[in-house]
């Protein structure tokens, strides 16, 4: 294994955890905004935001295949696939005297679920502590392997 290649990995974690730390502040930002976005001349509420995060070499074979034949930076790391909307309905709140009232008196407010959200957030938040952990780790790899040579 190169030594390089672990700073790549770790690069690529922190990278895709940032995003999803973003994502995550984003949701929460709009856990009230019932007025996101505007269909058909009616307003629709913020839509929940998931970021999707896949392997950069998504087929078994093909890494195995790469490995074989030397090439020893292939598959590694991690990529943002995708960020989706959650499709889950929008919680339905009793509140006449809200301008966004429907003719029952509900408000259709985000589908974001705060704690939900903040243990996502403290997910991502670990994950990207052990990338940078990671990387700090093949930085002394790297400089111990240095000071032989003296």
């Amino acid at each position: 294994m190169n030594l390089n290649s672990g700073f790549g990995i770790s690069a690529s974690g922190l990278t895709a955890q940032r995003l999803r730390m973003d994502v995550i502040s984003s949701n929460i930002a709009n856990a009230e905004t019932t007025r996101a976005s505007v269909v058909n001349g009616k307003a629709v509420p913020y839509r929940r935001k998931m970021v999707v995060l896949s392997p950069n070499e998504s087929n078994f074979a093909n890494m195995l295949q790469a490995q074989m034949n030397g090439d020893e930076g292939s598959g590694r790391g991690v990529k943002v696939a995708a960020i989706q909307e959650d499709q889950t309905p929008f919680k339905p709140v009793y509140n006449p005297s809200h301008p966004d009232a429907d003719a029952q008196g509900y408000v259709y407010m985000p589908n974001v679920d705060l704690t939900k959200e903040m243990v996502d957030l403290i997910s991502a938040s670990h994950a990207y502590n052990a990338n940078v952990t990671a990387l700090n780790a093949s930085k002394a790899m790297v400089m111990k392997a240095l000071e032989i040579g003296r």
